[in-house]
């Protein structure tokens, strides 16, 4: 008897060594290091490289008057289903392209602007000096949105999580930030389609975005292609 219950704690201890050397070899394994592409950094996630982050100096691009009728952006925002109190965090704000145009539709709640570029912020906050009150910069880190726990109803990200260096940790960040039954609603360009002239690592198909969401616990809820090049993808913190 004595014998046998040795046996099953030296079974026991080496099981767990063994689940202790799986998690470690799965999160030393969770990013791959390849040779970059053109438009990458040679960092792979799930599958996927990731792509190289647009920098200040291409700011002008993402205010270009055309993307009104490239994008229909009023069309991605009237999906979102705002409610006047809900708190936003729009993750990789940019200039504040949308985060400008959300705001007045959360007049008792505000935007959480979330950049890791001191510039975009700046150019973010020259625009709120013009009136706008409920927008709040926030200084995001490669690693970290910098939110604070359980304070958003929704998390935005629009043509700019495929650029994030550290996906998984930003969106742990973000997932601790929501409330529980938050969402996260992504808008990338449709990786499926040949015919959206993005490079092609500035693409993400419905399947990718599905599994590394799922990846952080996130529940999709659907997804929405009405925008001519990008899919809305709706996913949900569970309550």
């Amino acid at each position: 008897m004595l014998l046998t219950l040795r046996c099953l704690v030296l079974v026991a201890v080496l099981w767990g060594l063994t689940a202790c050397g799986t998690a470690t070899l799965q999160a030393s394994t969770e990013y791959q290091t390849v040779t970059p592409s053109a438009d990458g950094i040679g960092r792979v996630y799930l599958g996927r490289e990731i792509a190289q982050t647009m920098g200040h100096q291409g700011a002008g691009w993402l205010d270009r008057p055309s993307r009104v009728l490239q994008e229909r952006p009023q069309v991605a925002i009237a999906a979102l289903d705002l409610s006047p109190t809900d708190i936003v965090a729009d993750v990789g704000v940019g200039t504040g392209y949308f985060a400008r145009r959300i705001a007045p539709l959360v007049p008792q709640g505000k935007v959480l602007a979330v950049d890791i570029q001191p510039e975009m912020l700046a150019m973010l906050q020259a625009e709120e000096a013009k009136g706008i009150e409920n927008v709040e910069p926030i200084l995001g880190q490669p690693n970290n949105p910098n939110l604070p726990p359980t304070s958003i109803d929704l998390a935005l990200m629009v043509d700019a999580y495929h650029e994030f260096a550290n996906p998984r940790e930003v969106m742990e960040g973000v997932v601790t930030a929501l409330k529980p039954g938050g969402r996260v609603v992504l808008a990338e360009y449709k990786a499926e389609n040949p015919m959206v002239m993005i490079k092609r690592l500035h693409k993400m198909s419905v399947a990718q975005v599905r599994r590394e969401m799922a990846a952080v616990g996130l529940n999709w809820v659907k997804t929405d292609d009405r925008l001519p090049e990008q899919h809305l993808l709706f996913f949900q913190k569970p309550a």
